[in-house]
């Protein structure tokens, strides 16, 4: 089947995104007028005028929008993760609200999907035209994914991707509070692969990821996909236990050729690290239960859909 006859899905998550969100839709409705689409946009409760711009976009572009607002400001990958479950397309395309990633781009990344036989493509760029802290943190993520959830090297993580339908399925059954759609990616396939876009400077708005945000986001990657942190503070306190023994063996021996040593400041600090060591490894051992519970237990919502206005079926 080819493109033109396939239905593409456009996710756009968006928060602050009222200096963008109009021209981008506009662009990809133009860009994208030889072929069969949907934009599904999602509001993660944004505190400007998206629900007013979108009401007019609605009304003129019925049959193409579908449009969802949050009650509360609930994060990116839960509203990515909120617009995969009210898609309907064959090829499903992610891209952020604030126009750096062009529609013709979109269009591209469509068409490469479909020529090859990835269930994922990621992009990746040659210059990316982001802030020097946002570039930072970008990076620092990516190195934390590739230690954490064992992501290829040469593999960039990148909001703007592909996804076909039968992996979009499978993502969208995943109903911890905090998604991380990535890791849920590698999760579900190793059949992914890298495809080079532009990346444009943002010539409106700024961005709404803060410092703050990026490292709740980091969290969630770390916590929720992940057991390494709790097995290094096991492994930790199995260190500290053991390093603490050896300073109790060696006090014991020098107590015994010396019987006049007196015992000081040195046997105190030695019996405080020879606890703390036991402590923090019963805590790691406990948290490996704990976080196993958490993962299958933990039944907060994602999120809360407020309002909806789904695409005219014509």
């Amino acid at each position: 089947m080819s493109l033109d006859q396939k239905l593409i899905s456009l996710v756009i998550p968006t928060y602050k995104g009222d200096k963008t969100l109009n021209d981008l839709i506009e662009e990809l409705i133009l860009t994208f007028k030889n072929h069969n689409i949907e934009i599904v946009v999602v509001n993660d409760c944004s505190p400007d005028s998206t629900h007013e711009q979108m009401e007019t976009l609605m009304r003129k572009y019925s049959n193409k929008l579908t449009y969802l607002e949050f009650s509360k400001n609930y994060g990116e990958h839960s509203a990515v993760m909120a617009g995969l479950r009210n898609c309907e397309g064959e090829i499903v395309i992610i891209m952020d609200d604030d126009f750096q990633n062009p529609p013709d781009e979109a269009l591209k990344l469509a068409e490469y999907t479909l020529m090859n036989d990835y269930d994922v493509v990621f992009t990746k760029y040659k210059i990316k035209n982001d802030s020097f802290l946002r570039n930072i943190m970008s990076k620092i993520a990516n190195m934390s994914a590739q230690l954490i959830l064992k992501k290829p090297k040469d593999l960039y993580f990148s909001s703007f991707k592909a996804i076909k339908k039968n992996i979009v399925n499978e993502i969208i059954k995943y109903e911890g509070p905090f998604p991380y759609i990535d890791g849920l990616i590698l999760s579900i396939t190793n059949n992914f692969n890298s495809f080079e876009v532009k990346h444009d400077e943002r010539k409106k708005g700024e961005s709404s990821y803060s410092i703050t945000k990026l490292a709740k986001h980091y969290g969630n990657l770390i916590t929720n996909f992940s057991t390494i942190p709790i097995h290094f503070f096991s492994i930790l306190g199995l260190i500290i236990t053991l390093i603490s023994l050896l300073f109790i063996v060696i006090t014991v021996i020098e107590k015994i050729l010396n019987p006049n040593l007196p015992l000081g400041y040195s046997t105190l600090i030695t019996v405080i690290v020879f606890f703390s060591g036991v402590q923090i490894l019963f805590l790691g051992l406990i948290g490996e239960y704990v976080g196993k519970i958490l993962k299958n237990v933990n039944k907060e919502k994602q999120y809360n859909i407020s309002y909806i206005k789904k695409k005219d079926r014509k």
